[in-house]
């Protein structure tokens, strides 16, 4: 038996983006995923095993603190700007400029013009990497209400996770429905052609992250490298589309 048979599925999945980063590194791909959803939704654990074996190097993931003064002066993408990728690297966007369309939003961390102006800019933006040669690929991570529910009470009972606690955890549940009205809003205005969205059902933690790993490997990794992955189960992990607002496919 050889190497590669012996290894897990997560680990041929592994195996498959550590091919899909060395592969950049020689072309000079420049890859950006933006992973976005609710509090709990298991970003940070989708982040975890997409990086475990990739170069620090060519890998970074941006996590952004609340603006400073000086920053929240400034054009509202511009600290964003300065984390895009150069050749060969991966940039993962945990907490990406789409704060602006959800938290804030709930939070009323920025004004309505703040925000109404970030959904006309958004597809533009995102529209100049992609002209510019940046591969982007954005995941809304979905959750339903009871299982946000579970994992913020092992958050708070958990020493362990007690890094994970934060203020907005204690608002995730009452404010369910704005962020839900905030979802729908941000899905319908920013997806688009060149940068569309792609929503993964989150509940079952394991298999969110392996569909989200598939689909990284199909949107960025080389044809060869590709084809010997699957494609993620569509009732799993599919491109928004309106219908899924209203059909169950994603949480009310």
């Amino acid at each position: 038996m050889n190497t590669t048979e012996s290894l897990s599925h997560l680990e041929r999945l592994q195996l498959g983006l550590v091919e899909m980063q060395q592969a950049a590194i020689r072309s000079g791909k420049r890859m950006i995923l933006v992973l976005e959803g609710r509090d709990g939704a298991g970003k940070d654990g989708t982040i975890k095993r997409l990086t475990e074996h990739l170069s620090t190097r060519a890998t970074r993931v941006v996590a952004l603190p609340k603006p400073t003064e000086r920053e929240r002066s400034q054009w509202y993408f511009q600290r964003y700007v300065q984390h895009l990728p150069a050749a060969g690297e991966l940039v993962i966007f945990n907490r990406s400029w789409y704060n602006r369309a959800g938290v804030e939003v709930v939070m009323d961390f920025s004004t309505r013009d703040e925000q109404a102006e970030f959904l006309r800019d958004a597809p533009d933006f995102e529209r100049m990497l992609v002209e510019s040669g940046i591969g982007l690929l954005k995941v809304w991570l979905d959750i339903t209400k009871e299982e946000q529910r579970k994992r913020l009470e092992s958050r708070r009972t958990n020493p362990l996770k007690r890094l994970k606690v934060s203020d907005m955890d204690a608002v995730a549940q009452d404010r369910w429905s704005d962020y839900s009205a905030a979802r729908d809003t941000m899905l319908l205005r920013t997806h688009t052609p060149l940068a569309p969205w792609f929503c993964v059902r989150a509940d079952d933690k394991p298999a969110a992250r392996k569909a989200i790993m598939k689909h990284v490997l199909h949107h960025f990794a080389d044809p060869g490298i590709a084809r010997t992955v699957k494609r993620p189960d569509p009732e799993r992990l599919f491109p928004f589309e309106a219908a899924a607002i209203t059909d169950g496919r994603l949480a009310p």
